[in-house]
């Protein structure tokens, strides 16, 4: 099991690459500034999503980070 530290390391790595530091500032900003339940938050984020839709966009999104 990997530290507290390593995990917010990390954490802060792959949001700043994936949205560049100022958004990834922004997100946690964003996540802290009212009551959040991540858990409930990501339980509900693709539930008016088809499947299908959801597993194509996932293919895709796939084949571009592949290059």
């Amino acid at each position: 099991m990997r530290s507290n530290t390593i995990v917010k390391d990390e954490g802060m790595r792959v949001l700043t690459e994936r949205l560049g530091l100022v958004d990834a500032e922004r997100f946690i900003t964003l996540l802290r500034r009212e009551p959040f339940d991540y858990t409930e938050w990501r339980s509900n984020l693709y539930k008016d999503v088809p499947l299908e839709e959801f597993l194509k966009k996932a293919d895709e999104y796939s084949n571009a980070a592949e290059g």
